[in-house]
């Protein structure tokens, strides 16, 4: 496996001390930055204290607070502007547990004893796209600037032709209109941000292992998403689904070719 430049901090909560020492020693000969902690009440205080922290990874069971009540909290700490992930560790493979952890946005799980090179490999891909999403989140700034400056430049036109009586200073054309995204289908929009991210691709045709590699999860989180899709939107199949989106393409091929490279995600298709 090709080792990846680390860019984030992770911040490692459990309340075993033996286990928090362990996860933290790998990740740091990985490459990884660390901030341990044996308490959610620690972790909170860590968090707060590091901005540099943009990954939690937390177990399930934690006295006072678990593993989804902290993500929800550090949720609240963070707010719209710093952006964060959560993958959680469980002992026990408790389906409503991880369902309802997935609903509040964590990213991924994996079921204790966890296999310490897939969860690097988890945590690479966590890293990748939180690079991704801080460019995104960056452009974004950018345009909002060049859109303030463009409007400021466009007004001080039109103060210089009032003050000279100039009319043959015309103000700039106005910039055309950004794109505007595309409207949410209605039958999507009762389901979560990531939730729509799979539908949309279930819609597209791609298998779970696709979609596991296009969003950098494991195919059991994709299987779970498919059907938390399929019981919100009232639907009985992926194909029942991909028509209600996408009632024009029925004719079109629903399958694309798996792109060879992508050796780090698990063929699991049921």
């Amino acid at each position: 496996m090709n080792k990846l430049t680390p860019n984030v901090k992770v911040l490692v909560v459990d309340d075993q001390p033996l286990i928090v020492e362990e996860l933290s020693e790998f990740l740091e000969s990985s490459g990884y930055r660390c901030v341990p902690c044996v308490s959610s009440h620690e972790a909170i205080d860590a968090f707060v204290a590091d901005p540099e922290i943009s990954l939690v990874l937390c177990d399930l069971h934690m006295p006072d607070m678990n593993g989804i009540e902290l993500t929800q909290y550090l949720q609240k700490i963070a707010g719209k502007y710093r952006l964060f992930e959560t993958i959680l560790l469980t002992g026990q493979a408790d389906k409503q547990d991880v369902i309802k952890a997935l609903r509040i946005g964590i990213a991924d799980y994996y079921q204790k004893p966890v296999d310490l090179n897939e969860l690097l490999e988890g945590i690479q891909r966590q890293d990748a796209l939180l690079q991704e999403r801080k460019k995104t989140e960056h452009l974004g700034h950018l345009n909002q600037k060049m859109q303030f400056l463009a409007a400021s430049i466009d007004g001080l036109y039109h103060d210089m032709a009032s003050v000279l009586h100039a009319e043959s200073i015309e103000p700039p054309a106005p910039q055309e209109p950004s794109k505007v995204q595309a409207p949410i289908p209605s039958i999507l929009k009762q389901l979560s941000p990531r939730q729509q991210d799979v539908a949309r691709l279930v819609g597209k045709g791609q298998t779970n292992y696709q979609i596991a590699c296009d969003l950098g999860i494991t195919e059991n989180t994709v299987k779970l998403y498919v059907s938390q899709v399929l019981r919100l939107t009232h639907m009985h199949n992926r194909t029942q689904l991909a028509l209600a989106l996408y009632p024009n393409a029925a004719s079109q091929p629903t399958t694309q070719p798996v792109p060879p490279a992508q050796a780090t995600c698990r063929s699991e298709e049921t």
